[in-house]
């Protein structure tokens, strides 16, 4: 499996509201169609509402989503949650795709291999983070100035572009760990949700992602 064009950390969210890349139930049985039309529908579309409210009478010229994310602490906190909600969700619809099997390769299996020791063993450390993170946030695999990887997790809806995070990095894969991305279908089962989304992760976006972080 190939990855595409590398994606730049800019064309992952803009100020702009995308259509989901595939159909609702595109995910099933992994993630139900019902829960990813409420989720995008109403939970991202509504981040992305309260931003541009936010946003009105700013003058933005041509700062990025992204360039405000690395500077959101001179920011209003109403920014800062809509502006990372909107993100965040962006990235996490862009990861996943409809099941088909696959897992990482070149380069992006390397970085894997050589931090983790091997993909389940990054599943694990991704799973520990998921389960040991208190409340609502997100967990991530992201990708340090340094090249290597590293997992974390962020509390609400903070990311680790953020200036204001203590671990900083370039987002190559997201997970939402708010109740409203799994309770239909999981509960208060989290270690099955994130079991799950494994299953329909999008690798060649992730090594796409990968390699233009790489390339900065």
């Amino acid at each position: 499996m190939l990855a595409g064009p590398a994606i730049a950390q800019d064309e992952v969210a803009t100020f702009a509201f995308e259509p989901l890349p595939y159909a609702y139930d595109a995910l099933e049985p992994y993630i139900d169609a019902r829960t990813m039309e409420l989720h995008y529908n109403r939970h991202h579309r509504g981040y992305f509402t309260k931003l541009m409210t936010a946003l009105e009478g700013t003058e933005l010229g041509n700062t990025s989503l992204t360039e405000l994310l690395g500077e959101i602490s001179a920011w209003p906190t109403t920014v800062r949650n809509n502006a990372g909600g909107h993100y965040n969700h962006s990235l996490y619809w862009q990861v996943m795709s409809p099941p088909v099997g696959g897992f990482p390769t070149g380069p992006l299996e390397e970085a894997i291999d050589a931090k983790f020791g091997s993909l389940d063993g990054l599943r694990v450390e991704f799973k520990t983070a998921g389960l040991s993170h208190f409340g609502s946030g997100w967990a991530w695999l992201c990708v340090a100035d340094d090249g290597s990887l590293f997992v974390t997790t962020t509390s609400n809806q903070d990311n680790p572009l953020m200036d204001v995070v203590e671990k900083r990095g370039t987002p190559l894969l997201g997970v939402d760990l708010w109740e409203h991305a799994y309770y239909l279908k999981f509960q208060n089962e989290r270690g099955r949700y994130i079991d799950s989304f494994w299953n329909v992760v999008n690798w060649p976006a992730v090594a796409a992602l990968y390699d233009a972080a790489q390339a900065q």
